[in-house]
């Protein structure tokens, strides 16, 4: 009888444990203020840490339990917010403690505060300079959302509009005679245009700077840089005779032909020495280089017109109806030794370009041929189907004169 009653007990103080556990007076009582006192109220229920069950005295202290002002006293453990220079380490209580971090997902790192010191940011940050980026600026303070959210500050697609918030405001930049125009410049690059597209594999400011450790990349690092992408390119310029060239006078590899924030879509027009030519901007007529420039660009042109030429003659052929599928297959081989002589101009040796050059016309004079074999016999088939008409036009002209011979009426 008396475990019955107990249990009675214990189901009808259940709702009461439940309540109280979970009360919350910090939203409670914000939530009724106007102004910027009740936004974080508002703000946080879709924060990620609240949806980790945290709430506002994991991060503030004092009692979320005591709906009194004594709520937010320092008996309590209570904490204001913090100030800019104490933002990182107040965020790195919990984000540099694995042990804390790994009830929440093992995968969590935990040397971000760690890097936010090493970088630009974070030297300036513990100079006194306030002006800079620190946790909140990038992620938000109260409404934080999961890096994987598309709504995220801090998503791929959204990192350039983050940095932009200070990189492309001129006045914050002039202090620091840094350019304002690197956000614009990398929003025309065909980095910005294929992530707009929803490709998050491609670079965006913090692939190349870093994030929590954000530094520019110095002069002897951007081909490292570039190479954790575009890995053949740059085995293939380590090799070049550019690489020793630029080392030794301080230059930016990569950067020298293709920019660095607006990189923009290769073509071969900047091969050799036309008007778009970044050869010419170094190289002079006579010198070595000059005339390397100008024979990639040659075998580049006769590969391109080889390619056209072929695709001319096929497309011909189909739309007369003939069948040339496997000699579309191997257009696409000629196709692709342009591709790979275009990559292989990294190495900056013409003789390495027209090997394949050379490969793509030996292949494309065959499909050349097999375009040709089936307009020939399109021809065939023309002349063959004239004839066949011409015939059947006698057979029908002789068969109609012989009705009307049958049927015309006989003199007496």
């Amino acid at each position: 009888m008396k475990s019955a009653l107990a249990s009675i007990v214990l189901v009808l103080s259940a709702p009461s444990l439940t309540a109280a556990a979970t009360k919350d007076s910090c939203v409670s009582c914000h939530s009724t203020l106007d102004g910027k006192l009740a936004a974080p109220a508002k703000l946080f229920d879709s924060d990620i840490h609240h949806q980790a069950g945290l709430s506002c005295a994991d991060c503030h202290g004092g009692d979320p339990t005591d709906e009194s002002v004594d709520a937010m006293s320092t008996a309590h453990g209570f904490r204001s917010a913090p100030k800019k220079t104490q933002l990182p380490d107040f965020c790195g209580r919990c984000h540099s403690d694995g042990t804390y971090m790994r009830r929440f997902n093992p995968k969590l790192r935990t040397d971000q505060l760690s890097q936010y010191w090493t970088s630009v940011h974070g030297k300036r940050l513990k100079q006194g300079d306030v002006k800079v980026a620190a946790c909140v600026d990038c992620h938000g303070v109260h409404n934080i959302l999961a890096v994987a959210d598309t709504r995220a500050p801090v998503y791929p697609t959204n990192v350039a509009s983050t940095c932009a918030q200070c990189h492309a405001d001129a006045h914050t930049m002039e202090g620091y005679k840094i350019p304002s125009d690197q956000v614009a410049r990398y929003r025309s690059s065909v980095h910005a245009q294929v992530l707009a597209q929803g490709d998050t594999s491609v670079p965006t400011c913090s692939t190349c700077h870093g994030n929590h450790g954000a530094v520019p990349p110095g002069v002897d690092s951007v081909a490292n840089v570039c190479g954790t992408c575009h890995v053949f390119f740059a085995q293939l310029f380590d090799k070049s005779p550019h690489h020793a060239a630029f080392a030794s006078m301080g230059l930016p590899g990569c950067v020298q032909c293709h920019s660095n924030h607006e990189v923009v879509r290769p073509s071969d027009d900047w091969v050799g020495i036309g008007e778009k030519s970044v050869c010419v901007t170094c190289h002079v007529p006579g010198d070595k280089g000059y005339v390397a420039g100008q024979k990639m660009a040659d075998d580049l042109a006769k590969l391109r017109a080889a390619s056209a030429r072929v695709d001319g003659v096929l497309s011909s052929a189909e739309r007369s109806g003939m069948e040339v599928s496997s000699a579309r297959v191997e257009l696409a081989d000629v196709n692709e030794a342009l591709i790979k002589a275009r990559v292989n101009v990294h190495t900056f040796d013409p003789e390495e370009v027209r090997k394949l050059t050379d490969q793509g016309v030996e292949i494309s004079q065959k499909v050349y041929g097999a375009g040709v074999a089936a307009l020939r016999e399109r021809d065939l088939r023309r002349k063959g189907l004239g004839l066949s008409l011409l015939f059947i036009v006698f057979a029908l002209s002789g068969l109609y004169l012989k009705i009307r011979e049958i049927e015309s009426p006989k003199n007496p």
